[in-house]
């Protein structure tokens, strides 16, 4: 592929760019490069620094939000009118541009992507320039942090990758304020990749880089396992028809995940599949089944950061994860009084199968109208789903992820039932509520009264109700309230599953076909579903799509899996235009009859949105010199 030169204003920085206040002081007010690391100390402060800019995730994003969860068809929004000035609205409503884009131009954890990467991008640079002659007081040390710079640099230039969907400027060695930036080059994306996999093999070529972290005071340094895990991420990436550039790269991503789940098998890594805590396992915690009271567990807990920790699926976590006090902000509203947060899609709940592992619709066209989704396409072979008793007989993740109506949940309630609260009139403190969704009811001579369950039913205004007729479970301990505060579980960045599923995908893809339903199938027996057998390698590639977006759900990966998935030009209308909620009526009898509705339009599904823009102002810097424009397609 031919090469285009590149320029980065944001790349023009100060020889040393450090987070750690010790480094910025000198008599002249700098500290050169040469005393830095003439000092064992300052050298890891420098290091250090290199870690600054991983983001928390999870529900870090602005405003406690999930980001890009709720920039998918995985969820809306419940902010959307009450912070209209803020991500997920802006987007909702297509406020985007590439001067002020809501994904990345909130400066908060999870926000200016591109800077901040690259900053550290160029800290990881500097230091490998440095580091083989730096004054160290142990050469396992100097092992280990170089392995830990390398390895930093592919987790930046990953994200970079997922946001952007560019290739990129490969920062091998640091530009300084002399460099000839017409010579600067921009990679492909699958060159970008095998640099990524390249700074991966030096981190795994190093004896002290460890495995897994196994002391607290070491969180968020990064391991061997996670080497593996990029490397299996970004060549399933590289393969896919978003990023591919017409190149057909399915073997080599099958024959690299096959090596990065044999490693980490090896090392012990497995799938988490017994609930470890009494609570998830009490009655009160209305988890039906061992596997949902495991599921829902795993996503509540942070690893222990030990030798041989309950936990051996994460393979990477996030040092403040995101994930506070889950039940005030990101629950069901009704519990604090404050908002609900993530409002689980009428799409998301389609995905999850039957018992018997059939799906609920028909995948190859789920939908018979394809853009706003009122008319599901059921799938014939499944005798099992009654879409008038549409929660009965699912997966066991359905109900370890989703508070749906007649859910149960045991907890001190901050909002008490109100007048037409029918399930629980006349209960208030702590009691197990049943969580009704409906919008409207029927009064006594048969009139529909469209006033929705005071507390937890669906509206489309106001913070504290849902927007879809669903409220997240997965990261909410199943009895925290007020009374009852819990530390929420650090964002799961990597985990086994993932790197299964991308084996079973690039297996699939490359004519592997034992092997994709070998790892599509540890996922899902992990949760006692059954097997998939069918080899038809379309069918089997809408099996493991699906299996994904179970699996994953309200992780933030389906916002990234949309995208690879499409072709360039092609937009995200069958997926983000229009999202779905559940439209129930509570029946004067006490029964329920259940319908769809749209919740609402989003303005963000045209084919620019596959990507995010680069910022204006680097674009305008490049321009100025090269007179040529580099933005993404469509945000020019």
């Amino acid at each position: 592929m031919k090469k285009i030169t590149y320029i980065f204003a944001c790349l023009l920085v100060a020889a040393l760019a450090s987070c750690n206040k010790a480094l910025d002081q000198a008599p002249d007010g700098k500290i050169s490069l040469d005393e830095v690391f003439a000092d064992n100390d300052k050298t890891m402060y420098y290091l250090n620094s290199c870690y600054s800019s991983i983001h928390n995730k999870g529900l870090g994003y602005f405003f406690w939000t999930r980001g890009p969860v709720n920039w998918c068809d995985d969820s809306w929004d419940g902010d959307d009118l009450d912070v209209n000035w803020a991500s997920s609205s802006r987007l909702y409503k297509g406020d985007a541009s590439a001067s002020n884009h809501p994904v990345t131009s909130f400066g908060d954890g999870n926000g200016n992507h591109w800077a901040n990467y690259f900053a550290r991008i160029r800290n990881c640079a500097v230091f490998l320039q440095n580091i083989p002659n730096a004054n160290v007081n142990s050469e396992a040390d100097r092992s280990r942090w170089t392995a830990e710079a390398h390895l930093l640099r592919a987790y930046y230039y990953t994200e970079l990758l997922l946001w952007f969907g560019t290739g990129l400027p490969l920062v091998d060695e640091p530009y300084g304020l002399d460099t000839d930036f017409a010579t600067v080059e921009k990679a492909s994306y699958y060159e970008t990749v095998k640099f990524i996999m390249k700074d991966c093999d030096a981190a795994l070529e190093c004896p002290e880089l460890p495995w897994r972290i196994e002391n607290g005071s070491e969180a968020l340094r990064v391991t061997k396992a996670l080497a593996w895990a990029i490397k299996a991420r970004v060549m399933v990436f590289a393969a896919s028809p978003l990023y591919n550039d017409g190149e057909n790269h399915w073997e080599e991503a099958y024959q690299v995940c096959k090596q990065a789940v044999a490693a980490l098998e090896g090392q012990g890594y497995k799938l988490y599949t017994t609930a470890q805590r009494s609570e998830w396992k009490a009655e009160n915690a209305f988890l039906p089944n061992a596997a949902a009271q495991a599921f829902n567990e795993y996503f509540c807990n942070s690893q222990e950061y030990s030798a041989s920790p309950n936990d051996m699926e994460t393979i990477y976590q996030l040092q403040d994860g995101g994930n506070w006090n889950v039940s005030n902000v990101d629950c069901i509203g009704a519990i604090q009084g404050y908002k609900t947060g993530t409002c689980p899609s009428q799409e998301l709940v389609d995905a999850f199968e039957t018992i018997d592992g059939e799906p609920i619709l028909d995948l190859t066209k789920p939908y018979l109208d394809e853009e706003t989704h009122l008319k599901p396409n059921y799938n014939k072979a499944n005798t099992m789903y009654d879409p008038q008793n549409p929660y009965a007989n699912r997966d066991p993740r359905f109900y370890a992820t989703i508070y749906y109506n007649g859910a149960k949940r045991y907890c001190k309630w901050g909002l008490k039932p109100g007048a037409i609260s029918f399930e629980n009139a006349g209960k208030e403190g702590k009691f197990a509520r049943i969580i009704a969704t409906w919008c409207q009811y029927e009064d006594a001579n048969g009139n529909i009264i469209a006033t929705p369950e005071p507390t937890t039913g669906q509206s489309l205004t106001g913070r504290t109700p849902t927007r879809t007729g669903y409220f997240e479970r997965k990261f909410a301990h199943p009895n925290e309230d007020a009374e009852n505060p819990k530390q929420g579980a650090r964002h799961k960045d990597y985990r086994l599953a993932e790197t299964y599923l991308f084996l079973a995908e690039a297996a699939n893809e490359s004519g592997h076909t034992d092997d994709a339903l070998t790892y599509l199938n540890k996922v899902r027996s992990r949760v006692g579903m059954p097997a998939v057998t069918v080899t038809d390698q379309a069918k089997l590639r809408d099996r493991i799509k699906n299996e994904r977006r179970v699996e994953f759900a309200l992780e933030g990966q389906r916002y990234f899996d949309v995208r690879r998935w499409h072709n360039p030009g092609e937009d995200l209308s069958t997926t983000d235009h229009y999202i779905t909620a559940a439209k129930i009526t509570h029946m004067n009898d006490g029964s329920y009859k259940y319908d769809r509705q749209i919740v609402g339009e989003r303005l963000c599904w045209e084919s620019k949105f596959l990507t995010v823009p680069i910022p204006a102002s680097e674009v305008s810097n490049m321009e100025a010199i090269t007179g040529e424009n580099w933005q993404n397609d469509g945000w020019q």
